[in-house]
């Protein structure tokens, strides 16, 4: 089979300021990101000797647990069963279409000792987009979980093609394949700068980009969060909400095993499901988004959980509101904001300051305090790249070990992720106070210029989502002929005769020009394939909808 990686691939996305220093014929002998290295991939062989009865994952379904080393007997098969039975081998492209099972981290750990890429693809991606993706990446096969095949189904042509092969029952082809392998040691050496992981991003300004993950970002990023952790990681009872089809997924578990602690893994979030998982297994740590947050605490069994374990969550995606964080406060669980990139993380900043104190000051808890550990970081104005004043607004930019090395054959794309010295554009507005905490503003593309002035969607959005009767809202500018554009608001939840009083609530909060023109009532916000705010089609489809109004 063949590499994913060309010489002229390897030239397209090593960073630019690597570019700068080192030619491409420097000899890389002596050089630690190049040379290959038994330990680099293996991450359950290498826990495996350090902690072999320790319980690594925990299927709270089924009540299947693993020890690490049975996790590993695990990996051995799957790896022994994908270089013996289908030829696979480094470099060799596998797509994994499936829920979050123990499955799919096996998989993933199989690959590791082999030099096989993972890529993820999400089932929540429209067939367009996730055939798409599946022509792009060109898989040797296609590993897909049973309980989709009627999504896999409704794909299109570039499934049709593929080597596919089901797995997730126990009279699956993949199962049955793999009762029959004898194990055998299949570890590869590896070099960190080689691909682990082909990950697509959300896709929320077109099709979705495939970000190349090495085995470099992955170590670092588990490095990161393991050093952030003042407590370790290895006591940790981890609840993983976050999808494997997103980087984020990985980034939440690999640092857990890495470290030695115990991974639960829930094939799906549902609010319920979660209540009764933490008291069960005793899960003391898990990470979210804000509209997990809200749906759990409006779950009629929040109020009679115990969460007794539950020492602290950590939020990522976008900047959680005080009142989404307010009934976990209330029950002593620690809250803690973060931030991250794909292309520069997955994990950038943590709020370590408020870590030990759940009632420290509302301002505390919307920052995402400060980088990690060995990241930096700067502000610039997006024009001109010069630094702004301290309390001003600009582009996040960030610079790590943990970079990503690049997009998928996209050189274009690749070369403008970088500045000329080497930083990453994040495309995120952020600004730092005088205390050197760092608040993120929102996207760069979702700024709306009105009358001269610049509005952040996220920023009205965020406002907005503090009234009791909303929901959800999404902002998101129109063409205006006198101010060039106008935000406008779609909301979820209140009734239309309580739209007066939300404008007139707005009043002492927000400055008049970013008052929404339109403040619109729908039932549900339109999200993209992925899951993200779709604000693109939300415009289209209300500037349809106000021209057929006015023709």
């Amino acid at each position: 089979m063949g590499q994913v990686d060309t010489d002229i691939d390897k030239a397209v996305v090593l960073h630019p300021a690597i570019l700068l220093e080192f030619p491409l014929t420097m000899n890389t002998e002596y050089c630690a990101d190049q040379r290959p290295m038994n330990w680099v991939g293996d991450w359950a062989g290498r826990r495996r000797c350090l902690t072999p009865d320790r319980t690594a994952l925990v299927d709270p379904e089924s009540g299947l647990q693993l020890t690490y080393r049975e996790l590993d007997d695990r990996a051995r098969r799957w790896a022994t069963w994908m270089v013996d039975s289908l030829g696979l081998g480094q470099g060799d492209v596998v797509a994994l279409l499936s829920r979050n099972r123990l499955e799919a981290i096996e998989i993933f750990m199989a690959a590791g000792k082999t030099g096989i890429v993972i890529a993820p693809v999400s089932h929540r991606l429209s067939p367009t987009e996730a055939d798409d993706i599946l022509s792009r990446l060109q898989p040797a096969l296609l590993l897909s979980e049973s309980a989709l095949g009627d999504y896999i189904e409704g794909l299109g042509k570039a499934v049709a093609i593929l080597l596919r092969l089901e797995f997730g029952t126990a009279d699956s082809p993949v199962e049955q394949a793999l009762a029959r392998v004898t194990p055998r040691p299949v570890n590869h050496a590896l070099a960190l700068a080689d691909t682990c992981l082909l990950i697509h991003t959300g896709g929320s300004t077109g099709l979705p980009k495939i970000c190349r993950i090495s085995h470099r970002q992955m170590v670092w990023n588990a490095v990161e969060l393991l050093v952030a952790a003042p407590e370790g990681l290895a006591g940790r009872r981890e609840l993983v909400l976050f999808p494997l089809f997103h980087v984020g997924g990985w980034n939440t578990v690999l640092p857990i095993l890495y470290a030695g602690g115990c991974a639960v893994v829930p094939s799906a979030f549902d609010p319920a499901s979660v209540l009764q998982t933490i008291d069960i297994h005793r899960i003391n740590h898990l990470g979210a988004v804000e509209a997990m947050l809200r749906v759990i605490a409006e779950d009629p069994a929040f109020p009679e959980a115990s969460l007794a374990s539950l020492e602290a969550i950590t939020t990522a995606g976008a900047p959680c509101a005080e009142t989404s964080m307010a009934p976990f406060l209330a029950r002593g669980i620690i809250i803690r904001q973060s931030y991250g990139l794909t292309e520069a993380g997955p994990s950038n900043f943590i709020n370590a300051r408020a870590m030990d104190d759940p009632t420290s000051a509302v301002t505390e808890r919307a920052s995402v305090g400060t980088s990690f550990f060995h990241c930096d970081y700067r502000i610039v104005d997006p024009v001109d790249g010069s630094p702004v004043a301290i309390g001003d607004s600009g582009e996040l930019q960030l610079r790590s070990p943990h970079d990503f090395d690049g997009y998928l054959d996209d050189p274009e794309r690749s070369r403008a992720r970088w500045t000329d010295d080497g930083w990453i554009r994040s495309g995120d507005l952020a600004r730092e106070d005088s205390e050197g905490r760092v608040f993120i503003v929102g996207r760069i593309d979702n700024v709306i210029v009105s009358g001269g002035e610049n509005i952040a969607a996220e920023e009205v959005e965020r406002l907005l989502g503090e009234h009791p009767a909303i929901k959800g809202v999404m902002v998101f500018g129109v063409p205006d002929e006198r101010w060039g554009e106008r935000p406008v608001a779609w909301v979820t939840g209140p009734a239309h005769d309580a739209l007066p009083e939300i404008r007139e609530w707005l009043d002492d909060r927000l400055a008049r020009f970013k008052h929404p023109a339109t403040l619109q009532i729908v039932e549900a916000l339109p999200v993209t394939g992925a899951g993200k705010p779709d604000r693109r089609r939300a415009r289209e489809e209300h500037i349809e909808a106000t021209w057929r109004e006015g023709s």
